[in-house]
Order: C-alpha cells, then sequence, then structure tokens
C-alpha cells in the first residue's frame, strides 16, 4: 500500500480547515509538524493548536515531533486524538518508554532520523515501531531540496523490514518529495510519503496527491 500524507507545513496557517479540505479526500493523513524552536530553529505549533487541529481533521492525523522533549510530550499527541506520533531517535534518552507511552495513549508510534543518523543505531528498536521515517531533509524548515543520498538508507530499512518484520513496518520519507523525487524514494522501498511544498504550492492541491500517489505505485519497489 502507498500512503500519501500530506504536511500542513506549508498550507495557508489562517485558512487551516479550508486548506485540509482540499486534500482530504485523496489523502491517508494528514501530516503535522510541530516543531518547538529548540530541536530545530523553527516554531510551528503550540500543543493546543496541534489538539485543535487533531481534533477537528477529517482525516487520521499523523504527528510528527520535532521536540526537544518526547519523553515528557510525545504521549499527549497520542492522547489527543492522534492516528500516529513520531518522534525523533536523536531527542530522546529513552525512546524505548517514550514508545510505550504512546502506544498505550492509544496511537501507532513512528519514530524518525535526521539524515546524519545512521540506520544501524536504531535497528534494534525496529521490533517496537509502527512506522520508520527517514528524513531526506535536515528538519525544521520547509521547501528544502530532497537528499538524494538518503535513499541508501531507505533501502537498508526496507531489506531489514522485509525480512524480519514481514513488510508490516510503514517506512517513510518526509523532505522534498515532489513529482520529481518521489519515484526514487518508492523504487528505494518507501511507501508512505510526506509531500508540504509539492502539494500546497500547487493549483490544485488534491490532484496534486493523486499525481504523487500515481508515481509511487508505478515506481514502488515492492
Amino acid at each position: 500500500m502507498i500512503r500519501i500524507c500530506p504536511s500542513i507545513l506549508n498550507a495557508d496557517r489562517d485558512n487551516l480547515p479550508n486548506e485540509i479540505a482540499r486534500i482530504s479526500g485523496q489523502s491517508d493523513l494528514l501530516h503535522l509538524d510541530v516543531m518547538d524552536n529548540a530541536f530545530v530553529p523553527n516554531f510551528t505549533f503550540t500543543f493546543e493548536q496541534s489538539e485543535k487541529i487533531i481534533k477537528e481533521c477529517p482525516i487520521p492525523v499523523d504527528s510528527h515531533l520535532m521536540i526537544a522533549d518526547p519523553d515528557e510530550r510525545a504521549y499527549l499527541y497520542a492522547k489527543a486524538g492522534s492516528a500516529s506520533v513520531t518522534f525523533h531517535y536523536e531527542a530522546s534518552s529513552n525512546p524505548l518508554q517514550t514508545i510505550l507511552r504512546i502506544r498505550e495513549a492509544g496511537s501507532r508510534v513512528g519514530l524518525a532520523l535526521k539524515p546524519a543518523t545512521q540506520f544501524h543505531e536504531i535497528a534494534s528498536m525496529m521490533e517496537h515501531l509502527d512506522m520508520l521515517l527517514i528524513m531526506t531533509v535536515e528538519p525544521g524548515f520547509g521547501g528544502q531540496s530532497f537528499m538524494l543520498d538518503m535513499m541508501d538508507k531507505v533501502k537498508q530499512a526496507r531489506k531489514d523490514i522485509d525480512t524480519r518484520f514481514f513488510g508490516k513496518i510503514w517506512l517513510q520519507v518526509d523532505g522534498g518529495v515532489s513529482l520529481e523525487t518521489i519515484a526514487q524514494a518508492a523504487e528505494s522501498g518507501a511507501d508512505t510519503f510526506v509531500a508540504g511544498s509539492a502539494v500546497f504550492k500547487s493549483d490544485n492541491p488534491g490532484s496534486m496527491v493523486d499525481a504523487l500517489r500515481a508515481l509511487a505505485l508505478k515506481s514502488s519497489a515492492r
């Protein structure tokens, strides 16, 4: 299965309900980028703002926490109703405990890796995850260029997921995903795609989601 998850990072935040409505019929999940201006040099949404988006969104929300204190706060996004909560391995001092708290609060659990973090560093944790997110840009800002050299890491993860977990763990990429790059990510083994600028800066965001899905399905390695 291919999943397309538009990110509202580059959407019109003064008109979010309408922006979300433009893609909700075509999208699998809404990707909510939560940045705290500590773990990354940017700020997006407070918890209260995030909670409102999660509760009012007509499709499931995939909360991506780029925050410095996920061990204390990640589970709150699960309690708020996120379908999936992803936190960064680099920000956590006890990732296994944080994984457990998120799951106990009712959400799927994802672990995110910055570009410099190698797959082997978290390979032993894979059995506890529902999704692995491999960043294809440095987290913190939308509109960055896709890092093609991350595809080796995606291929490593895909091999591990298929060999040890029968393909059941989702493999997500986030950053610079567009009509020009999604095929390479799909060929490398990704099955879940975050796209922000490509979707919300297009003339028809819903049609762009359909176009991205079609390319990913055509190029899928699975």
